[in-house]
């Protein structure tokens, strides 16, 4: 009898554990596991071209990049304000600008930035004063930006 009692063991334990095999290859079903990895942030897909996230507040500009050499770049600017905003560069390599975002909006301003000290700022309406400008100088090295807190109650 005890004989049987194990091979009765046994058998409930091998269906259990084909039945966990079957129930995880399903997955769950809902989509909203918790486990499920985020997707990997995104990357630049051309080559030789480096990637500045600016994110535009009320009433600053934050960028992801501290030093900047001569080359190829893409800002994608993104409104995470409450009002609309551009942004715009100048300096050495010309005058570029998005077009006035509004809040959540994003574009991808590309840009040759040459060697020298770069202006970046809002353009919109007198955002730029309010304190939403860095400056960027371009260059061997180390190429500190000096981003400008941001006024406030006009002081």
């Amino acid at each position: 009898m005890a004989k049987t009692l194990t091979r009765s063991r046994v058998g409930l334990g091998l269906a259990a554990g084909a039945l966990a095999g079957v129930l995880a290859g399903c997955g769950g079903g809902n989509g909203d596991d918790a486990s499920t990895p985020a997707p990997p942030p995104e990357r630049n897909t051309e080559p030789g071209v480096t990637r500045v996230n600016a994110d535009m507040t009320d009433f600053r500009i934050a960028l992801s990049e501290k030093t900047f050499k001569a080359g190829d770049y893409s800002f994608v600017a993104k409104n995470n304000g409450k009002h609309d905003h551009a942004l715009e560069i100048e300096g050495p390599s010309g005058e570029h600008s998005t077009k006035v975002l509004a809040p959540g909006e994003s574009e991808t301003l590309k840009v040759t930035l040459k060697s020298g000290t770069h202006e970046v700022y809002c353009p919109v309406g007198g955002h730029k004063d309010l304190g939403m400008k860095t400056e960027i100088t371009v260059g061997g090295g180390d190429s500190p930006v000096n981003e400008t807190p941001p006024k406030t109650n006009g002081y």
